[in-house]
């Protein structure tokens, strides 16, 4: 394993959809200092979480941009179906089967899947499998009635 290797996170939804996992998640990673790239493999998935984001709540919104807009580039979270890290965002947040490309500039990357859904539960799986087999450290979050759950 490469010292500074991005760390691969796969997230195992069963409690709750994304619309409600994802946004904690992102919370998080702002405290951190962090910069965040949300990537999806659906142009409808990018469209509906730039509005998501700004209600998901009611006392609290994320900020953000979808790629091409005006100043994407300086937003602490960026969403977008391309390959490019214009924002330089340490963690990257896969979606809907989304490839993760070159991962040598993230300093995380969280793959978050539908564990009803056999397709995403087969991609995640394989994906797994391919980055492990590449020396890359992952982990298994499993959501739980606490919370994550780190499984392995």
């Amino acid at each position: 394993m490469a010292e500074g290797a991005c760390d691969v996170w796969f997230y195992h939804l069963e409690r709750t959809g994304l619309d409600q996992a994802l946004p904690e998640l992102l919370e998080k990673t702002l405290q951190r200092g962090w910069k965040a790239l949300v990537r999806s493999a659906e142009p409808g998935r990018i469209e509906h979480l730039d509005g998501w984001l700004w209600s998901y709540r009611d006392d609290s919104f994320l900020p953000h941009a979808a790629a091409g807009e005006p100043d994407a580039a300086r937003q602490p979270v960026l969403l977008s179906t391309g390959f490019d890290n214009p924002n330089r965002a340490e963690a990257l947040f896969l979606l809907d089967g989304a490839e993760p490309g070159e991962l040598s500039d993230f300093a995380r990357c969280l793959v978050l899947f539908d564990g009803a859904d056999e397709g995403q539960l087969a991609a995640a799986r394989a994906l797994w499998s391919r980055l492990k087999g590449q020396g890359l450290p992952v982990a298994y979050w499993k959501q739980q009635a606490r919370g994550w759950e780190k499984q392995a």
